[in-house]
């Protein structure tokens, strides 16, 4: 878990930003901080993920290796033990090659990034500071297809019934034609 805490403001200088990183680590408790200046960015370009509140906007560098900036490792939402629980399921007598794993499990985690960072532009354009489970299901509704069972939205999607061309009716009622004749 993140906690943002904004150290010093002064207009003109960048503040110190400190993030108190908790992270658990082979059954240990891993506690860490850093601070790091805001607006000061490295030569190398990083991806970077924006935290804080409405008006204050905090650039903080991830990690591209999976090491936190403390060198702890990050957890995956897909480790390698789940993955080939999954893939069981599926098909028991299936084995995955190590880099179809690593492939798998970096696509699920960009996938999962993806997601929250696109839900977190959402509920920035609602202007709120709050990440909700609306924000998620609107980006994977409308740009995924993905319905998530259990959280109903408050409109109800209507059935879309396709239009028939005239030109697939003609065909239609030529097939229909063809079959009485036999």
């Amino acid at each position: 878990m993140n906690q943002v805490q904004v150290t010093s403001n002064l207009p003109g200088q960048p503040s110190n930003v400190q993030f108190h990183n908790t992270t658990h680590q082979q059954g240990q408790l891993v506690t860490g901080s850093s601070s790091i200046p805001v607006g000061v960015t490295s030569s190398a370009p990083t991806p970077v993920m924006t935290l804080g509140q409405p008006g204050l906007a905090i650039r903080q560098p991830i990690p591209s290796s999976g090491q936190s900036s403390m060198g702890v490792q990050d957890t995956k939402v897909l480790d390698k033990r789940r993955l080939q629980e999954l893939v069981k399921e599926v098909d028991p007598m299936e084995q995955l090659d190590d880099d179809v794993e690593e492939v798998l499990m970096h696509i699920a985690d960009d996938f999962i990034e993806n997601v929250v960072s696109a839900a977190c532009k959402i509920a920035k354009h609602r202007k709120s500071n709050t990440l909700e489970v609306k924000d998620v299901q609107m980006h994977l509704e409308r740009n995924w297809n993905i319905y998530v069972p259990g959280y109903g939205s408050d409109e109800l999607r209507p059935y879309k019934k396709a239009a028939t061309t005239e030109a697939h009716k003609q065909r239609m009622a030529l097939i229909k034609k063809t079959l009485k004749k036999f």
